[in-house]
């Protein structure tokens, strides 16, 4: 039986079950838009899970029909500010930590992560899932970077993300012109590890999830940290960490179990050690 998480939000709801955590952003109203209430759940939610021995893969998706809108446009033109208005640094430093502490710290979570998009991805809401470790996605899914509709750049670090997957002319085209990418393109660029027909995602993706979530936690870990230092390091850089990593994980119960169980061809039994 599934474990609530308090999220001390009704706009984000999390469930752990076997351990995988299932995250689901709840706006369906709004498209699951990101609000002042929605991410910083999310952000705290993500802080929690990361320290829990009794999650192992954390899936993040979308209440009904969609992923995530992005930024709640709605709230982009109105209101009147409180005080005195922030000079353009301040502004600059105060959306620096909320990337850093959203689409970096899902990068850099110590637990594997999984997008599951039943619907559409679009600004930062398609940065979410790129910041995620796998993504699997409905066929009606798509993706937008949406940025050009509204006069933005872009943020949350969907560039670089983007790049890595796509290379950077690609990346250029998709946030030049803002169109949909469809789920079998996505696919086809490598931007989604699979698709699967819509009344099939939440099952497949948690099948997915399961299958990492009872792997050995601490190589895991360690296999994640290797890969996102590929990306950016050096391969005598990448080949020291990986034999940092090896050692390690040789010294861990985990490793030990595996081994005998492969000797006695039964399934290994993790415990994180």
């Amino acid at each position: 039986m599934a474990t609530i998480i308090e999220t001390g939000t009704p706009q984000l709801l999390c469930t752990l079950d076997d351990r995988v955590a299932t995250i689901t952003l709840n706006r369906p109203e709004k498209r699951n838009a990101l609000s002042d209430e929605l991410t910083p759940a999310l952000r705290q939610t993500l802080l929690e899970l990361e320290q829990r021995r009794d999650v192992g893969c954390i899936v993040i998706t979308g209440a009904e029909a969609t992923f995530c809108a992005g930024g709640d446009i709605g709230g982009m033109g109105g209101g009147k500010q409180q005080g005195p208005t922030p000079t353009p640094e301040a502004r600059i430093r105060e959306l620096v930590h909320k990337q850093e502490t959203l689409t970096l710290r899902l990068f850099d979570l110590a637990k594997p992560t999984l997008a599951a998009l039943p619907g559409a991805a679009a600004g930062a809401g398609l940065c979410i899932a790129l910041a995620c470790d796998i993504r699997i996605a409905a066929t009606s899914a798509f993706i937008t970077t949406a940025y050009r509709n509204i006069g933005f750049s872009g943020d949350y670090g969907g560039s670089w993300l983007l790049t890595q997957l796509v290379g950077p002319s690609r990346a250029k085209e998709l946030y030049f012109t803002a169109r949909r990418v469809q789920a079998d393109e996505a696919l086809a660029l490598g931007i989604f590890n699979r698709v699967v027909e819509d009344h099939l995602l939440q099952q497949e993706a948690r099948q997915l999830a399961l299958e990492i979530a009872n792997g050995p936690p601490v190589a895991v870990g360690y296999m994640k940290e290797n890969i996102n230092r590929a990306i950016q390091g050096s391969l005598r850089e990448c080949l020291a960490l990986e034999a940092d990593r090896l050692i390690r994980c040789a010294a861990t119960e985990d490793h030990k179990e595996a081994v005998a169980a492969f000797l006695a061809k039964r399934p290994p039994t993790f415990n994180g050690r």
